[in-house]
């Protein structure tokens, strides 16, 4: 949209500016608040599931060493059955309300003694069941069943985890393989589980890491009967982590804790919806927040545009005098200090353009030495845009090495570029300058190619025209060596030959035809890769500064590669 009022232009940019800046921080605040809250959720259901794990732990510590202390009693008797022992075993289970039943079975099945209720049910299958096999195929060693209903002697039912573990014991004067068997309810831990509030929908629930079987769950039965569902597959993944997952159409985060002997995983789930409770009202605060501010700064802009503009106004009714040809014309305005900076450097043009009309041009020559100065000095915005481009993917891949080189390569190619203004450098600052380009190439084309400077330390010190080097070596990566499938290669190098330089760009690339080198020599080949900076202009700079003696020469042949050659004097002082 073409704007002609300078009013218009100042109301609308600052509106424009401060939208967009309110935007911006009102995003990156919302954004940091819901990784906070995030953060904030996770840390909490964090803590509540290690607790559970803690509490957890030294409750099955304590089943443990009470089942440790029932093994030692029996391991103590010579004799079994015995009353001694059966009173022994009734003090221990007097000692925790959650022992449902203690017994001692018989490698054949035959219920040697124990502390139970009710009588022995028929037809337990006793020898068939699985942890009853595991403890005789592994004695000593501990096992905890999943909850199950207590089905060895009849009513009542109970809900209990099982201990078993197989033993030795002496009966009728020899020793036989045996089974403890430790019944502990279930209800204590279904109690302790159930205390647990993880926000308003959030809860705990364990399996075991061998099948994912359900240990606990607090909705059990919708699982059982496939009205709920728990994504076990992706917590058996994990023995301590978190992950992120979707039920219901609602997302959840899961923590997951390993309890550890027994190989069962605690997960707490927590509802997102519930973490972030205040985003809805976050909204609706920055959306009045943003209006309020665009209406106060339409009026202060609207007002001080007009001020602005005013002064500015009048300038331009002056101005128009001068555009007409009345140089004679001297503006007189006042107003803020830049519009009377303004008016003053305006006269100052004026008078300057008086002056240079009545100049005379000056030589040919030098005219068209500036010309290819300002050819020289040209920055290929191709080159920065793909060098930039280059450092954005590094940094995305998290190539940090590689982009402080690039980086680095980049300060100092540009340093070199411009010399201080000077057009005449050190043999060395230029050898510098195509090194740190070609570290820019290669983080760009990666293996496409390789390169090898030669350069004698004798020549180093000696002046040379700058930025001579690079328009050849750009020519041998965008002509010569990108098209080819092999890997390319550049070589440079500089020696001193009697009085005068001889820099050579050496290339195994595509080469070009004779019709092709002459009409590059000539000027009449352009491309959108180079530096701006032709084959052509590099010769003449050279000859302007030094003498027709010296120059370039390209010798290419298809196939076979390019070789530039430099000659320039051996001189230690710029001219």
């Amino acid at each position: 949209m073409r704007v002609k009022s300078i009013q218009f232009a100042i109301t609308i940019s600052f509106i424009f500016i401060t939208v967009t800046v309110m935007l911006i921080i009102s995003l990156v605040l919302y954004n940091k608040f819901s990784r906070t809250a995030e953060e904030s959720a996770f840390l909490n259901t964090q803590q509540i599931v290690e607790q559970v794990q803690i509490n957890l732990e030294n409750y099955i510590k304590g089943m443990a060493d009470t089942f440790e202390v029932v093994d030692a009693k029996i391991a103590k008797s010579h004799g079994v059955p015995s009353d001694k022992l059966t009173e022994q075993l009734e003090t221990i289970a007097s000692t925790r309300e959650d022992i449902v039943s203690i017994n001692l079975f018989a490698a054949d099945g035959e219920l040697v003694t124990g502390i139970h209720h009710t009588a022995m049910r028929k037809n337990t299958r006793l020898l068939e069941q699985s942890w009853f096999k595991s403890a005789l195929e592994n004695p000593n060693h501990l096992s905890f069943s999943l909850p199950h209903i207590q089905n060895l002697f009849k009513d009542p039912y109970r809900w209990v985890v099982s201990m078993s573990k197989g033993v030795s014991i002496q009966r009728n004067g020899r020793w036989e393989d045996a089974v403890v068997l430790v019944d502990v309810n279930f209800k204590t831990l279904d109690g302790v589980f159930r205390t647990v509030s993880l926000g308003k929908k959030g809860y705990v629930y364990i399996i075991d890491d061998s099948a994912g079987n359900i240990v606990y769950h607090p909705q059990q039965q919708l699982i059982y009967i496939g009205l709920k569902y728990e994504n076990v597959e992706q917590a058996l993944k994990f023995s301590y982590g978190k992950y992120m997952d979707v039920s219901e159409g609602e997302s959840r985060l899961n923590v997951v804790r390993t309890v550890n002997n027994i190989g069962w995983k605690i997960i707490g789930v927590s509802y997102l919806d519930e973490m972030i409770t205040t985003r809805k009202e976050i909204n609706t605060f920055m959306i009045w927040l943003l209006v309020i501010v665009l209406i106060f700064i339409l009026l202060i802009s609207s007002f001080m545009s007009a001020r602005i503009s005013k002064p500015i106004k009048r300038l331009k009714k002056s101005m128009e005098m001068v555009e007409k040809g009345h140089f004679d014309t001297y503006i007189h305005v006042r107003g803020a200090d830049e519009v009377e900076q303004l008016s003053r450097r305006f006269n100052l043009m004026v008078s300057r353009v008086r002056e240079l009309m009545d100049q005379n041009i000056d030589e040919q020559e030098t005219k068209r030495k500036n010309e290819l100065e300002v050819l020289q000095s040209q920055i290929n915005p191709h080159f920065l845009y793909n060098t930039l481009n280059s450092v954005v993917r590094m940094v995305g891949n998290g190539k940090n090495e590689e982009v402080v080189t690039t980086i680095t390569s980049l300060s100092k190619f540009f340093r070199i570029s411009l010399s201080k203004g000077k057009n005449i450098i050190p043999i060395e600052d230029e050898i510098e300058h195509i090194r740190n380009y070609l570290i820019i190439q290669k983080m760009r084309y990666k293996d496409k190619f390789d390169y090898e400077i030669e350069v004698s330390e004798e020549v180093l010190p000696y002046r040379t025209v700058k930025l001579i080097l690079q328009p050849f070596v750009e020519n041998a990566l965008y002509h010569g060596i990108e098209y080819m499938v092999d890997k390319g290669h550049i070589h440079i190098s500089a020696e001193k030959i009697q009085d005068t330089i001889l820099l050579q760009v050496r290339d195994n690339g595509v080469g070009m035809s004779e019709e092709m080198l002459k009409n590059i020599m000539i000027g009449a080949v352009k491309s959108d890769k180079g530096s701006g900076v032709g084959l052509r202009n590099v010769h003449e700079r050279i000859q302007l500064y030094f003498g027709s003696e010296y120059g370039v020469k390209v010798e290419s042949e298809l196939e076979e590669g390019t070789v530039v050659k430099i000659r320039i004097p051996a001189i230690l002082e710029e001219e």
